[in-house]
């Protein structure tokens, strides 16, 4: 079988704890390269890995244009996701970036375009469109089995350490980008439309060191046609909260953990009164997620989480900033998308322990 020949382009804690470890079990994909500024860390990971190829970051177009790699994964941080992924489409190189897309609307139609230019997919790094739990809601809403969706809320928290570098403001960090955004993409999806309005608030305690340069909470409500609303909270403060409802005329969908990982996730389905639940195994989203790209890129099947997705989700959170920054109701103008999960996206693979911390 053909493999898509993949290079790691940033290996922090997401690359070490996820992507890579997910990559061998695929049977469509392989590591051929990594992209670091740490050498000594490249090379144990290379070891460990079999991966052939070490660059640095000043190395990149020699590693692009080496005939090593068929496609990227981009896990630098998120000021630096534009520039990396535009280089790479440039030389015809497919690109998996992960979330946020980039720091801009501006910045995302650029690599949109770049991508369409050069004839190579731009897929955002959305995992959870190949998890089991978060189609079979999509589907559940679908089929009516709620009735009308009326209303969507989630809380996902967790205490951020300081020095973590979700703290910094440098490369638009903060809650609302590192996990506010699976909130905003779970709504829009399980709505299957995009928000018109946001109206949003931050916050954080006077005396606390580690949100100087970020806060440590956002709330947002988002509006969407047919006065459906969704609101969540994000929080790098709160103790560890990760679930979202939707909220029908007939019943309702809770799942918990809605986003997360590293456990099984459990949905209930109430109606009449009378809930049901079901406990999805834990899969490797990882896995599940490089597998589908690959299959897309082997098929010439264009990615359904491509770049008009991560683009829609950078536009509402700048919305969601500046309504939070002005006090006021902030418009959003996007396209409806005709494309959410389907069942023909879900991948299931056991969960890989071996992988290499450092």
């Amino acid at each position: 079988m053909k493999k898509v020949r993949y290079a790691v382009v940033g290996t922090g804690w997401i690359s070490q704890i996820a992507f890579m470890p997910g990559i061998p079990q695929t049977g469509n994909s392989e590591m051929t390269a990594i992209v670091s500024g740490n050498r000594r860390n490249a090379e144990k990971l290379a070891q460990f890995y079999g991966i052939e190829h070490i660059y640095g970051y000043e190395q990149y177009e020699d590693m692009l244009n080496s005939g090593q790699v068929d496609a990227v994964y981009i896990a630098l941080p998120n000021s630096m996701h534009a520039d990396y992924t535009i280089r790479a489409a440039k030389a015809g190189i497919h690109a998996l970036v992960e979330k946020p897309l980039a720091v801009s609307v501006a910045e995302c139609e650029a690599m949109i375009r770049a991508a369409d230019a050069a004839g190579v997919l731009l897929m955002t790094a959305y995992r959870l469109h190949s998890e089991p739990c978060t189609i079979e809601a999509i589907d559940i809403i679908r089929r009516g089995e709620i009735g009308d969706p009326r209303l969507f809320s989630s809380v996902f928290s967790f205490p951020v350490k300081s020095g973590n570098h979700r703290l910094k403001a440098e490369h638009w960090g903060g809650p609302l980008q590192d996990i506010g955004v699976y909130c905003v993409n779970a709504v829009r999806h399980l709505f299957g439309d995009e928000p018109v309005e946001a109206i949003a608030a931050i916050a954080s305690p006077p005396d606390d060191p580690r949100f100087i340069e970020v806060e440590e909470t956002v709330s947002a409500t988002l509006r969407f046609p047919e006065g459906r609303l969704g609101h969540f909270v994000a929080s790098f403060g709160g103790d560890d909260v990760d679930q979202y409802r939707v909220v029908g005329t007939e019943g309702q969908i809770e799942v918990s953990p809605g986003f997360r990982l590293d456990c099984a996730i459990k949905l209930a389905i109430t109606r009449g009164g009378t809930t049901v639940e079901k406990v999805f195994p834990q899969y490797d989203q990882f896995s599940g997620q490089a597998a589908y790209f690959s299959d897309c890129i082997l098929k010439g099947h264009k990615p359904e989480p491509d770049g008009g997705d991560g683009l829609a989700d950078v536009a509402i959170m700048r919305a969601i900033e500046e309504s939070a920054r002005t006090g006021r109701p902030q418009s959003i103008s996007l396209p409806r998308r005709d494309r959410h999960p389907v069942a023909s996206m879900a991948r299931q693979f056991p969960v890989v322990e071996r992988r290499l911390m450092l």
